[in-house]
């Protein structure tokens, strides 16, 4: 599993988790803030596997 979110495209996607996620606690209170487990554990972990299959990489190169 090697990386394949760059450092903007991961906090992107952990700020847009936690803010989905807040959804849950405040806000219209839906089972689809859920939705922001997916953008925060793609963030943090810097793998997404979307980005596998089609073969993006938004990491710098070495």
């Amino acid at each position: 599993m090697t990386t394949n979110v760059g450092n903007a495209d991961r906090i992107l996607r952990i700020v847009a988790g936690i803010i989905l996620i807040s959804l849950v606690f405040v806000g219209p209170k839906t089972v689809w803030g859920w939705v922001g487990l997916v953008p925060l554990f793609t963030g943090l972990f810097r793998w997404c596997p979307a980005y596998s299959l089609v073969g993006l990489n938004t990491c710098k190169k070495p």
